[in-house]
């Protein structure tokens, strides 16, 4: 099979690899559709590598025996590799599964856990089923485009009556906005990039503040009356979104940090305690609300064709990894069969 690889010095390209083969409940999947996410850090970096990806939505072509997934059906890929056993795999919180099962181990495949390739191996129980009138593109969305925040805002209880702001507008954010505005919050963005500060009004957001205003906050507390913001997510990384969080959230109010980076002094008393905060750390979504999330996806159709900008073939993942590392687009997919 085809799979991306990174070579170095801002060149990239496809390598020939031995298709990977299923065994026990790993079925073997298809990719149709790869969202692609951070891994053009590494490209800008100039690092080698043969193993990308973490998002994939496609078709089941292969199991090793009966189970919950059938030859033929259209499936995403869930990221991470869980034991499926413990408490956090049970009760929906995979993405914390402590006991990882080591998938070319158990399948004595020397490939299919990255998902910058044609086919990818994964456990039947984390093939989440596509609805027949989603397309592999909007269902890939129920990743990182839309699952992170997704996830951040089920714990927040984001709704109509919120005001929510998302720090970083890039990939993962601009999903925030489509997921703020669907629950009815009024949304405001922080993003420097002019590309993606528009893209973020055109999805919804009603303001976008630029983080290097030495006055954001005085503009947030304008914007609020005076009160602040009802609940926050970060999505860039940066410490200074972190701190912009809670120096602009309202008393009660609450922040989510999904971007990982760096740290932020954080005081007990003037931040926590006497403000009443609540702050949490969000990774993905409980795979149990993955129904609702597939509700967002297919009502906000065209939300989600603004929100994918660019596509690519996999042969082209060069240009692609270039582009992004530019800012100068919103959700990137590649095809490795084109």
């Amino acid at each position: 099979m085809k799979v991306a690889a990174m070579f170095g010095d801002g060149k990239a390209g496809l390598v020939d690899k031995p298709d990977p083969t299923p065994k026990e409940d790993i079925a073997l999947v298809k990719v149709h559709v790869v969202p692609m996410c951070t891994e053009y850090k590494g490209f800008k970096g100039g690092h080698k590598g043969e193993h990308f990806g973490h998002e994939a939505a496609g078709e089941v072509v292969e199991v090793a025996q009966p189970g919950l997934v059938k030859v033929g059906d259209r499936v995403v890929v869930q990221p991470q590799n869980g034991c499926g056993k413990c408490p956090m795999c049970i009760t929906g919180e995979n993405i914390h599964c402590q006991n990882a099962r080591n998938i070319l181990e158990i399948t004595g495949s020397s490939t299919g856990t990255a998902t910058y390739a044609q086919y990818v191996l994964k456990a039947d129980w984390l093939l989440s089923p596509i609805p027949d009138d989603v397309s592999y593109e909007h269902a890939g969305m129920a990743l990182c485009g839309l699952g992170p925040t997704f996830g951040a805002m089920q714990q927040m209880n984001v709704n109509a009556l919120d005001t929510v702001m998302i720090t970083g507008l890039g990939p993962v954010g601009l999903g925030g906005v489509i997921n703020g505005t669907y629950l009815g919050a009024r949304v405001i963005g922080v993003e420097s990039h002019p590309y993606r500060a528009n893209l973020a009004r055109e999805l919804g957001a009603e303001e976008v503040l630029d983080p290097n205003d030495e006055k954001i906050l005085d503009r947030i507390m304008e914007l609020t009356d005076g009160v602040g913001i009802d609940k926050a997510v970060d999505c860039s990384g940066a410490s200074q979104a972190h701190r912009l969080m809670v120096d602009a959230a309202r008393r009660k109010g609450q922040a989510t940090f999904v971007g990982e980076g760096g740290e932020f002094p954080l005081a007990a008393s003037r931040d926590m305690i006497r403000k009443g905060l609540v702050l949490r750390g969000n990774w993905h979504y409980n795979l149990g609300t993955y129904p609702k999330l597939m509700k967002v996806i297919r009502e906000s159709g065209d939300k989600l064709d603004k929100f994918i900008t660019h596509s690519f073939p996999m042969g082209d993942v060069q240009k692609a990894w270039e582009l992004q590392v530019t800012g100068n687009c919103g959700k990137v997919i590649l095809y490795p069969w084109k």
